[in-house]
């Protein structure tokens, strides 16, 4: 690791909470902060934007292509290039440059107050546990505007590459600037000599290759959609909607619109899949989708009505009438600005030494602590882990990052992290799983760890010690345990009638700060 002296300006590339939080700690130990932002806002997934954002390929399994509307776009054209666009495509070209996320009118937060508090700031006084997303975001602001970190965000710049060149990380952007008549697009280079992966988890839908699904998106465009691109029920009256996946945003929707449409919600059994019980009445839970109906030859689409071909269920069973699908099949993991880290067509377990992304796009690959990038720890991730309380645990991430890059608490040895994260991927499997801090304590257990060593080296360096979880989030998180205690779950046992799940449910996972997935 370099030394304090060497790692003065660091990039951060996402201003949700993640990167806030992250620029906050790292002003505060006296390094030079530059975060970049591809929209006009910070606040990440809390962020609402009526525009719905732009929906994916059908199937979309290519993690290194990013969320961009018109796919990857190339470096060499955009950091040397002027483009100029209007009217429609004026809005595509802003779309494309930062796509809207997948915040909803109605999301709100769904857990104690003190589960989704920074070390930063507090909520004001009297603040009620269930929040509209528009106050999360203000807390977001809030902690930016009294930290200083408002004032090193630069917005409306999207980072298109991402690598090392000697001794400096260089950043390619395009800048998009908003004029009367035209948005203007200009390309710029940065060196910093570390940078913060802070772009979350919500950009790339998942969309799975379910035999049909892509001819129905083709055929009808308007009515087959990924859940990202919802955003109030009000297109649901008195239409039958099928909701592909079981989990949080999908509930959320359904509950949303029960009162006006009829909704069948498909599960695989998937170990995250919520139970029925979280479902609104009316609400059917059925089974997982075998294939979409493929239409005849000379079929001519209609845009009125219910679709006119059949739905096959795994067990055989076929529903029709159906008007609208949404799949709401999360996301996948994707790093569009560091593609020469992605590999599309190598499986995780064949993941290299150096590889960040692979095939399934469900894991972020060498990261020792989920945190730093074992070939080269200049370079930083913060909140990759999964099914935890958000808020609180990336702020400890952040204070981790801050302190590692201002030399004021130190890395093992690339041997010894290399060992560490060989011996986890030994003990658990890749995939989302191996992100996963949802088992009862796993979460308590990895803050303490990074308390534990942060604080080991600040008796060295004199540096501040480091305060672990507060005992005001201590007892609510048990509170949450136990409120939720019928979602704890035998290891390995199957359960009920939406199949298997697989794995120990924790309440705070199934009852995340935000209810997308």
């Amino acid at each position: 690791m370099k030394r304090p002296t060497e790692t003065n300006r660091v990039a951060v590339i996402g201003a949700g909470i993640s990167g806030v939080a992250t620029a906050a700690h790292l002003l505060k130990h006296g390094l030079e902060v530059t975060v970049f932002e591809r929209s006009s806002t910070s606040g990440g997934v809390w962020h609402f934007d009526e525009r719905s954002a732009p929906d994916p390929p059908f199937p979309n399994l290519k993690p290194s292509d990013g969320d961009s509307v018109f796919g990857p776009q190339s470096t060499d054209v955009a950091a040397t290039s002027e483009e100029e666009d209007q009217g429609h495509n004026a809005a595509l070209g802003e779309i494309s440059h930062a796509p809207p996320g997948p915040c909803y009118a109605g999301l709100m937060n769904n857990i104690p107050i003190p589960l989704m508090q920074t070390s930063l700031m507090s909520y004001p006084a009297g603040t009620t546990d269930h929040l509209s997303h528009d106050v999360v975001e203000r807390y977001i602001h809030d902690i930016s505007r009294a930290t200083g970190a408002d004032k090193v965000i630069q917005y409306n710049i999207r980072v298109l590459d991402v690598r090392k060149q000697g001794s400096s990380w260089v950043l390619q952007t395009t800048a998009l600037r908003k004029e009367p008549d035209r948005l203007k697009f200009t390309g710029a280079t940065y060196n910093f000599d570390a940078v913060v992966i802070a772009s979350g988890h919500y950009s790339m839908p998942r969309v799975p290759d379910i035999p049909g699904l892509s001819t129905w998106k083709r055929l009808w465009p308007d009515r087959v959609w990924h859940s990202k691109r919802y955003r109030q029920p009000a297109a649901f009256k008195d239409k039958t909607i099928l909701l592909i996946g079981a989990g949080v945003s999908s509930s959320d929707i359904a509950k949303e619109a029960a009162p006006i449409a009829k909704i069948y919600q498909s599960s695989r059994g998937g170990v995250l899949d919520l139970p029925t019980s979280f479902l609104p009445e009316g609400t059917l839970r059925i089974g997982g989708i075998q294939s979409f109906e493929l239409p005849p030859a000379d079929f001519q689409p209609s845009q009125e009505g219910p679709i006119p071909l059949a739905v096959t269920l795994t067990d055989g069973t076929r529903l029709q009438d159906i008007d609208i699908v949404v799949a709401a099949t999360g996301y996948i993991t994707s790093y569009p600005f560091l593609r020469h880290l992605h590999s599309d067509t190598t499986a995780a377990a064949n993941a290299s030494r150096e590889m960040l992304v692979t095939a399934e796009g469900d894991m972020v690959h060498n990261l020792w602590q989920d945190i730093f990038y074992i070939p080269d720890p200049t370079m930083a991730f913060v909140g990759t882990p999964l099914q935890v309380t958000t808020f609180c645990l990336f702020d400890f991430q952040a204070q981790v990052v801050a302190r590692v890059f201002a030399g004021k608490a130190y890395l093992p040895a690339q041997d010894v992290m290399r060992k560490e994260y060989e011996d986890r991927l030994a003990q658990r499997r890749t995939g989302r799983d191996f992100h996963s801090l949802r088992k009862r304590g796993a979460e308590q257990d990895y803050v303490a760890r990074l308390v534990e060593w942060m604080n080991k080296d600040a008796a060295v360096t004199g540096t501040e010690h480091m305060r672990g979880h507060r005992q005001e989030w201590i007892a609510a998180y048990e509170s949450m345990q136990e409120k939720f205690a019928f979602l704890q779950v035998t290891e390995d046992k199957p359960q009920g009638e939406s199949g298997a799940w697989t794995q120990t449910l924790s309440p705070v996972s199934q009852a995340q700060i935000l209810s997308v997935s």
